[in-house]
């Protein structure tokens, strides 16, 4: 649905993107990451025709967005990480004004509008002005603007700034429940966010796509590590010393102490060693209870430090 291909853009002396590739397979949600000034935003604003490319070419269904730019774009909604908000115009007629520019047939406006209020849940606020409007609330008429004309491509950059938790997870479940209609690229400093809802990542650091992968797949073939989390009574450091001489463990460290006797001990493995067997050997030995055993979520932190580079300079 969306194909990048060689993408360049030059600023005098300044390289912003540097022959970057990647392409968004329909109904996909996409997460799109990189470090600030990685280029996110000036890539996101070629691929809908706000920016035009040094070299290289996007395509939104099929569509040159440089050669054909008016049928790119009826295919392209976008939220700016800034929404492109007129705030002396109430939420009813900014939506009105979305509708002419996007070419929906007078005799369906109101539906469109009825659709897109009830969907970003703004039904309750069309009558008053939009600079009366909490920074919430802004967010997510910006969003019901991109889903004007009902566009095959959804561009989100930044979707969820200035939502307070409730609204956050809100807008989630909008955006899982539209990639059933829409392909979705979104982009986002959370990083939680990306992995609730993206089936595949894209992070891009100094211009360049550094990793493209699912999550799953970047934890194991990047970090090469596995991480079990445990609980288990005892002495701590009895129990520190015995997991650390276990072949196979890369690491443990103590993380917390939150029942009394016991210790929290988060283990590092590699990639092909599964080491729960001789824990609970060691311990059943040693008389130590588990308490609880149970592998690490994937830290999507921990990939996006790695391929751009940041966990290294951490470390130093």
């Amino acid at each position: 649905m969306i194909e990048v291909k060689h993408l360049t853009k030059r600023y005098g002396d300044h390289l912003a993107l540097d022959d970057i590739s990647f392409t968004v397979e329909d109904g996909e949600i996409v997460g799109f990451l990189g470090p600030n000034g990685a280029g996110k935003s000036t890539t996101m604003n070629i691929i809908t025709g706000y920016l035009s490319s040094t070299e290289g070419e996007v395509k939104v269904g099929g569509v040159d967005v440089l050669e054909n730019p008016i049928e790119a774009k009826k295919k392209i909604g976008y939220l700016p990480e800034v929404p492109p908000l007129y705030v002396d115009m109430t939420v009813q007629e900014y939506l009105d004004f979305a509708c002419d520019l996007k070419g929906v047939p007078a005799a369906n406006k109101p539906d469109t509008i009825e659709q897109v209020c009830k969907l970003t849940k703004i039904s309750d606020v069309r009558k008053r002005l939009i600079r009366n409007l909490s920074k919430g609330y802004r967010q997510r008429v910006g969003l019901a603007q991109a889903l004007v004309g009902n566009p095959e491509v959804l561009i989100l950059d930044e979707p969820t700034v200035g939502l307070d938790p409730k609204q956050i997870i809100e807008v989630r479940d909008l955006i899982k429940n539209l990639s059933k209609k829409h392909t979705i690229l979104l982009s986002s400093h959370i990083l939680q966010e990306v992995q609730a809802v993206c089936d595949k990542l894209v992070i891009i650091n100094h211009g360049r796509i550094v990793a493209i992968d699912t999550p799953e797949a970047l934890s194991r073939n990047i970090l090469q590590i596995n991480k079990l989390e445990l609980r288990i009574k005892g002495p701590k450091n009895a129990i520190l010393q015995g997991i650390q001489d276990i072949d196979g463990v890369v690491n443990a460290e103590i993380v917390r102490i939150r029942e009394e006797g016991t210790v929290d001990i988060r283990v590092e493995t590699d990639d092909e060693t599964d080491v729960r067997g001789e824990i609970f050997q060691f311990c059943a030995r040693e008389n130590y209870p588990i308490y609880m055993m149970r592998t690490d979520e994937i830290n999507l932190e921990d990939i996006f430090l790695q391929v751009t580079g940041e966990r290294e300079a951490r470390r130093r």
